[in-house]
């Protein structure tokens, strides 16, 4: 059962106080926070199969069939009845009948009958043996060894039993899973909607493309960054684009994207110097619970509320924005559209090519390139540029580095953690 949280709660948390880094709230603590204030959307819809990966199931999946529904070959060759054989070979069958897959037995079944794969095993037939393990002359097949009993048969519900739970409620669904439904003659099924999120970048300084840069100024880069992982995770987008430093302007933005989404993400306006803008703002119009992450990069991160929606505010530098929504969104998103179980990322120890710097009191992610060599040993090698504006460090690296929180100067050849980039970035 989650903990009954409230803002005064928060704010009376020394991990709020000051603006001093070692004063941040923990990426665990963080976590923890967040996770309280999620519970999972409720509303289903049906869709049919072909349109449902990704999508997370809404009610288990329960088998009306059999699979197969009949006892078939597993290969092809001869179905045969072992109570005409004797106990030492070598053995003769006569060759009976012929019976392909989907097709109904031509001939009959009294000793031997050529079959392919898939096709139903004949009553009274009970091992087949392969084609190669037999020599055919005149309709009579010879072999050597004797077949066990239902040898190569795949039998009636091998696969899935009528009335078996294939998947519960609250799986991500697999190209798998697809077929799996299918083969249990299922065309539809009830999925819980997308989570719905609304975005969109904050700065006088920011402009969109096909314009031309003036001095000063920046492509919007990270709208489209978040437009990639969004669409990796399968959700809903409301891209707002661009909004200028204007109180009001924001205040109408977010209210409206409040209106019509789950989640509210923004880049930009609440580092060191801003944070007061946008916290005026989020006071005025919801709750913001906690506002800076003792972490690099993504330390001025903001979470709140405003309504029923949840509020993410991502640093503004690139990097930031990405390794905050890594860290933080995506399991949000994730926790909100009824997936269980959570995949967590994973942590894989590497052995580190270099040497890496690192002031100890908080947690740092630093871009890598991981790799694995000729004697199967994870390395890990990071990279030059690391810092939070150098967003070609994200497209260069597969993985993080992940520093714990006491961990300072660290040699060549130790042994660190990695999170892979894997499909999300």
């Amino acid at each position: 059962m989650k903990k009954d949280i409230h803002l005064s709660d928060l704010i009376s948390d020394s991990s709020m106080a000051g603006d001093y880094d070692p004063n941040a709230m923990s990426v665990e603590k963080a976590k923890a926070w967040i996770a309280n204030f999620l519970n999972p959307i409720d509303q289903k819809e049906t869709i049919h199969i072909k349109d449902a990966l990704n999508r997370i199931l809404a009610e288990p999946i329960i088998a009306t069939m059999n699979v197969p529904n009949h006892d078939n070959s597993a290969m092809d060759g001869y179905a045969i009845n072992l109570d005409l054989l004797s106990d030492n070979g070598p053995f003769k069958l006569k060759v009976t009948g012929k019976l392909f897959a989907g097709n109904v037995l031509e001939g009959n079944a009294e000793e031997a009958v050529r079959i392919m794969t898939g096709a139903t095993i004949p009553s009274g037939l009970n091992a087949v043996i392969p084609q190669e393990h037999v020599e055919l002359n005149e309709g009579v097949i010879t072999f050597k060894t004797k077949p066990q009993i239902n040898q190569n048969i795949r039998h009636m519900g091998e696969d899935i039993k009528n009335g078996q739970i294939v998947h519960q409620n609250g799986r991500r669904i697999e190209p798998c899973d697809l077929g799996l439904f299918a083969s249990l003659g299922i065309d539809s099924i009830r999925v819980y909607r997308k989570i719905k999120v609304a975005f969109f970048s904050t700065g006088d300084e920011i402009i969109s493309l096909g314009n031309p840069l003036l001095p000063g100024h920046v492509y919007d880069s990270n709208r489209y960054s978040l437009i990639g992982l969004l669409k990796r995770l399968d959700v809903e987008m409301f891209d707002l684009g661009i909004i200028p430093d204007d109180k009001k302007v924001i205040e109408d933005t977010l209210n409206k994207a409040s209106n019509i989404a789950d989640i509210v993400i923004t880049t930009g306006g609440v580092s060191v110097g801003e944070a007061d803008y946008m916290k005026d703002i989020l006071k005025k119009i919801g709750e913001i619970l906690f506002w800076k992450i003792s972490m690099k990069p993504g330390r001025p991160l903001a979470f709140g509320k405003i309504g029923k929606c949840h509020y993410f505010g991502l640093p503004g530098n690139p990097v930031s924005t990405m390794v905050t929504f890594y860290q933080f969104v995506r399991e949000a998103i994730l926790t909100l559209s009824g997936q269980t179980p959570i995949p967590k990322i994973p942590l894989i120890k590497a052995k580190l090519l270099g040497p890496i710097k690192k002031i100890p009191g908080r947690r740092e992610f630093q871009r890598g390139i991981f790799e694995q060599d000729n004697q199967g040993i994870f390395k890990v090698s990071p990279l030059k540029d690391q810092g939070s504006g150098i967003l070609r460090s994200m497209s260069e690296a597969n993985c993080f580095i992940l520093l714990h929180e006491d961990t300072a100067h660290i040699e060549k050849d130790t042994w660190v953690d990695i999170q892979l980039f894997d499909s999300l970035i």
